[in-house]
C-alpha cells in the first residue's frame, strides 16, 4: 500500500475542490492529474466551443506566509506550458481558446476551503 504524506492528501482534497468549482460554472474535467515526462497539469477542463483551461492548483492549510499562486514562478510555468503543448500535440483541439489558471485553495483547520481563481495567471 502507498504511503501518502500530508501534503498530497491536501493536494488531492485541493484538486477535488477546484474540479467541484470548475464543473459549477459549466466546465468538463477533461483529465486530472495529466502526467508528460515534462511535467504534470492538475486539471484539464473545458467548456465546449469557448474555453480549454489547464488549472494549476495550489491549496494551503493554516495561515501561509505567502500566497499559493507565488508558488508558480516561471519555471513551474514553463513547465506547465510544456506539458500543455505535449497534451495539444497528443489530444488536437480545434474550438477552443486556451488559458492557464491558476487556483488557490485555503483549506481552515475544519477543512473548509476559501477559493481564489486566477484566470488567465500567464499565457502560451
Amino acid at each position: 500500500m502507498e504511503k501518502r504524506s500530508l501534503s498530497n492528501i491536501v493536494g488531492a482534497k485541493g484538486e477535488e475542490i477546484a474540479a467541484k468549482w470548475y464543473k459549477k460554472k459549466g466546465f468538463r474535467v477533461l483529465q486530472q492529474n495529466y502526467r508528460t515526462p515534462l511535467g504534470e497539469i492538475d486539471l484539464i477542463v473545458e467548456k465546449r466551443g469557448r474555453w480549454l483551461v489547464f488549472v494549476e492548483v495550489k491549496t494551503r492549510t493554516g495561515t501561509p506566509l505567502a500566497r499559493p499562486c507565488e508558488a508558480v514562478d516561471a519555471r513551474k510555468q514553463r513547465k506547465l506550458i510544456a506539458a500543455a503543448q505535449q497534451y495539444l500535440c497528443d489530444i488536437p483541439q480545434t474550438e477552443e481558446n486556451i488559458r492557464f489558471d491558476v487556483m488557490e485553495i485555503w483549506l481552515d483547520e475544519k477543512g473548509h476551503p476559501t477559493i481564489s481563481c486566477i484566470e488567465n495567471a500567464f499565457w502560451l
